[in-house]
């Protein structure tokens, strides 16, 4: 949503800057410069190629990560053995956060419910607690971060990034009370634009019913 968009980019510091454009009422001083891996555990899946199978557990890659959330139209599936195996190492939990890093580089899911998948060539960012997992989600989508995934980027037709660049991602932080604020009101509007496009569905399908009933 242009909305959406437009907040994104007033709401966070411009690069170089520690101020957003708009702020909330009752906050003041500066935002804190930090490294994303100072803040965040921020880890990958596997690098083997695990044998998939008809079913299983999904193995999720970066294909799978889309606009803040999974999608299994297309996902693979593995073995309990590997899925234990990689869950070993890149465990992912509610409130983690997943960024893709091949294709469609800086593509964000946040995890809502218990995940039943493992994943495989996507960066997982681990909530430590030290900042508000909504605020991180949404610094994430903001276009400082884009346009730093932008310039790490890297390959022909096939861009790709490499976990070290997403770990050493930027972010501006300010006091927790601002970023839960900040966090909570991205979220009333995600709220607002998913049920908006539900209608906007909704009315295509009644639209489209209709005129396979008028054009026999």
């Amino acid at each position: 949503s242009n909305i959406k968009k437009a907040m994104l980019e007033k709401m966070f510091p411009k690069q170089g800057e520690t101020l957003p454009e708009i702020r909330f009422k009752g906050f003041s001083g500066e935002w804190e410069e930090k490294v994303l891996e100072d803040i965040c555990d921020v880890r990958d899946g596997t690098h083997a190629s695990p044998k998939y199978q008809q079913n299983g557990f999904p193995l999720v890659t970066s294909k799978n990560v889309k606009n803040g959330y999974i999608n299994y139209d297309d996902v693979q599936y593995i073995s309990k053995i590997d899925f234990d195996e990689i869950n070993k190492r890149s465990k992912v939990d509610v409130n983690d956060i997943l960024i893709g890093m091949i294709g469609t580089i800086g593509n964000i899911a946040l995890i809502r419910q218990t995940p039943d998948f493992a994943i495989k060539n996507v960066a997982l960012i681990k909530d430590k607690n030290e900042m508000d997992f909504l605020y991180s989600y949404y610094f994430l989508q903001s276009p400082i971060t884009t346009q730093q995934l932008d310039d790490f980027a890297s390959g022909g037709t096939q861009k790709f990034i490499s976990l070290s660049n997403v770990r050493s991602l930027l972010i501006c932080v300010p006091e927790r009370e601002e970023q839960t604020a900040i966090g909570n009101y991205f979220q009333k509007l995600d709220t607002l634009i998913n049920q908006h496009q539900q209608q906007i569905n909704k009315l295509n399908n009644i639209k489209q019913a209709c005129l396979s009933k008028m054009f026999v």
